[in-house]
């Protein structure tokens, strides 16, 4: 199965625009707006919240940053007017971290102060591990700076995970726990399937001790049972924990724990880099992409079989 992903990805530069635009459908809210906007209000009509995130990774120069800090603004400001039930999730590159970490820092103050105006909160996320530590980095100066708005997340895979959970455990933080998407050196990432899963797990365990709320955020059934067994034993009420997952992904599985009395929360990205956003993430997990074109293939075949 790994070599079909593969050559998958190695046949996607070729795909045709379009197509790949209607493969991203389920996943991608949209170009605009207004797009996330009725996403987030069709995620929130089936009992379910929302993280809207802003497409732009590929920032060359300090006002593409600043354009992207306007369009969270506008972002919060949708939010707040349309009563919707949402944050945000930022990438630290989209925000300049490549172009200097005083800019990037900058323009994060901007994003979580609006936020805060607004009492809505701010996902830090996190990229590939050459930005791990420049993200922990600004997420305890913010926090030490009394800005209680922003969160971060944490990758299962980094072998050095359930460290920084130790080292940011005082701070109490809001973490969203994944297992990590990006292509990694083995010294730096586990690399086997069943490593991960029990790298997510040993994570997830040391968060809950430290008393961190945790957005246990992925579509593995067997992890998702761990998260309902570890939440269970440590007595947590529906307040004090969420589940999280993507956009258009075993959506089933989500409304099943909805049903459960879960809270759940939707990862709705949206913007004009949707192309780039949609290829690269594709490309760094060649797993994604055979499990989009298997999912993909089976709808259409299920749709044929019901026609």
């Amino acid at each position: 199965m790994a070599i079909l992903d593969r050559a998958i990805v190695r046949l996607l530069p070729a795909v045709p625009r379009p197509l790949v635009q209607k493969l991203s459908e389920r996943y991608i809210a949209g170009p605009e707006l207004k797009d996330a906007r009725e996403t987030v209000r069709c995620v929130n009509a089936g009992g379910k919240m929302a993280t809207i995130d802003v497409l732009g990774e590929e920032i060359t120069n300090e006002d593409e940053a600043a354009a992207i800090v306007r369009a969270y603004q506008d972002v919060f400001a949708d939010i707040e007017h349309c009563g919707l039930d949402s944050n945000v999730s930022v990438k630290l590159t989209a925000l300049g971290l490549k172009l200097g970490f005083d800019v990037c820092r900058a323009n994060l103050r901007a994003v979580v102060e609006d936020a805060a105006s607004r009492g809505n909160f701010v996902r830090i996320d996190m990229e590939d591990s050459s930005t791990t530590d420049d993200t922990l980095r600004l997420y305890r100066e913010l926090r030490e700076e009394g800005r209680d708005t922003p969160g971060i997340v944490l990758q299962a895979m980094l072998r050095r995970t359930v460290d920084d959970i130790a080292a940011v455990a005082d701070l109490k933080p809001s973490v969203r726990l994944c297992k990590g998407i990006y292509v990694e050196p083995s010294d730096v990432a586990f690399q086997e399937y069943e490593d991960v899963r029990r790298a997510y797990v040993r994570a997830l365990q040391a968060l809950l001790d430290a008393r961190c709320y945790v957005g246990i955020a992925t579509h593995d059934e067997w992890l998702l049972e761990q998260g309902r067994r570890l939440v269970a034993e440590h007595g947590l009420r529906r307040a004090e924990y969420e589940f999280q997952m993507l956009l258009g992904v075993r959506a089933g599985l989500g409304d099943g724990l909805v049903r459960e009395g879960h809270r759940l929360r939707i990862y709705v990205p949206f913007g004009r880099h949707w192309y780039a956003y949609s290829i690269r993430r594709l490309q760094e997990n060649p797993r994604i992409a055979g499990y989009i074109a298997a999912d993909t293939l089976g709808r259409l075949v299920g749709r044929r079989n019901g026609a």
